[in-house]
């Protein structure tokens, strides 16, 4: 599948954060994932790892990221880079919407939380 509509895409409501995989296993690709999320104001994605590179792409808003225990601010026109195995976590600190594109180096994307325990993703989860 060549092309991928992403408004077509199952998206996933988490508190405080919105999920869509628009590349990944589900459209046949097998070392990559791409991913679309919005993370509201004062929200966070969890403390978390995967045995991958990760690239993120800041569309709109500002936040902070920290990695391995070293916490940086960003803004939007930003790429975060986390290298494989980084305990790592993104957070939206500022006033409005922050939208990322998230590409990682694995497909299905295994994550763990920061003290190693495997972390289920409801988008993996079989339907």
């Amino acid at each position: 599948m060549p092309i991928v509509n992403n408004t077509a895409q199952p998206t996933y409501d988490l508190p405080g954060l919105k999920h869509q995989t628009i590349a990944g296993p589900e459209h046949g690709m097998k070392t990559l994932e791409v991913w679309s999320q919005t993370i509201a104001p004062g929200a966070a994605t969890p403390v978390h790892r995967h045995i991958c590179e990760e690239a993120i792409v800041v569309l709109e808003g500002s936040g902070h990221c920290t990695i391995d225990g070293k916490d940086m601010p960003f803004g939007p026109n930003s790429t975060l880079v986390i290298p494989s195995d980084a305990v790592h976590q993104i957070v939206n600190s500022g006033a409005t919407k922050l939208v990322i594109i998230a590409a990682l180096g694995m497909a299905p994307v295994q994550v763990r939380h920061g003290d190693g325990a495997a972390m289920g993703l409801p988008w993996q989860q079989p339907a």
